[in-house]
């Protein structure tokens, strides 16, 4: 005697309820997506990098007068480098070594195999970044304005940088996770992250250096610290300059992740 469920014969030969099968791969995106988002806040060490530090670094250097940041209010200078810094502390560090150590255990290889596509993954892995982004800069620009900071510019070309940004240092970021090995991508990031800090502009001006200015103004956060700086402090259309600097390195990053990016 049987005690399962029989089906009308209506139904035909393989009908199920619930039906299986893979779910849209939009509604995967938008749970994996949710899924990183809230891996990478519950993170303690990336809640470091991406938040505690360029607040940090905005409230100390904004208060006290320990670097020459030129004429003008100190915070005008420091927080568009500030934001540049948080784009860089998610798209690149906090991404490079989440993606490093998830690869290093078998995740990436383990959802390679799942019903979500491989570049669905990558998608909700920059959706991720680009929520992160979001509350970071919300957060920043209260602290800045608590602290006088008065912007000016388009928001349009605001916008513009920080999605260039944000492609340039997601493919660095990548590319170091997916050819290193997880204990060299957490070294490097930090490392590349340190000197960043120091030499890309965001809190020292490039002037500073003398001649190795012009070659760190290439810096993809350079390019960002100083295109911010010349939208929000001094008011300009779009410096299209660092732009190109930016789009350069986002296609050359981005196309070396996806051709050398191993899953295992």
């Amino acid at each position: 005697m049987s005690t399962g469920t029989r089906l009308p014969e209506s139904a035909g030969t393989g009908a199920y309820s619930p039906r299986p099968g893979a779910a849209p791969v939009g509604r995967m995106i938008a749970a994996q997506t949710a899924l990183e988002t809230r891996m990478l806040l519950r993170n303690g060490e990336q809640l470091l990098l991406t938040v505690i530090i360029p607040s940090l670094l905005l409230v100390l250097f904004s208060t006290v007068d320990v670097v020459d940041t030129g004429a003008g209010k100190p915070v005008d200078f420091l927080a568009p480098g500030v934001l540049a810094l948080a784009v860089m502390s998610t798209a690149f560090t906090g991404q490079a070594i989440a993606t490093g150590f998830e690869r290093r255990y078998g995740v990436l290889k383990r959802l390679g195999a799942s019903p979500l596509p491989r570049w669905a993954l990558m998608t909700a892995k920059t959706l991720s970044v680009l929520v992160t982004e979001v509350l970071q800069i919300a957060l920043l620009t209260a602290i800045a304005l608590a602290l006088g900071w008065s912007p000016h510019g388009n928001p349009l070309s605001v916008l513009l940088l920080l999605v260039l940004g944000t492609a340039a240092f997601s493919g660095l970021g990548l590319l170091m996770a997916g050819t290193l090995r997880a204990e060299a991508t957490l070294a490097a990031a930090n490392l590349v992250f340190l000197l960043l800090l120091v030499g890309g502009g965001v809190i020292v001006p490039l002037e500073k250096f003398g001649a190795a200015g012009d070659v760190l103004a290439l810096l993809p956060i350079s390019a960002l610290s100083d295109g911010l700086r010349d939208v929000l402090q001094g008011g300009a259309a779009m410096p299209w300059g660092d732009a190109l600097i930016l789009a350069v390195w986002a296609v050359l990053g981005l196309g070396a992740a996806a051709r050398f990016f191993r899953w295992e």
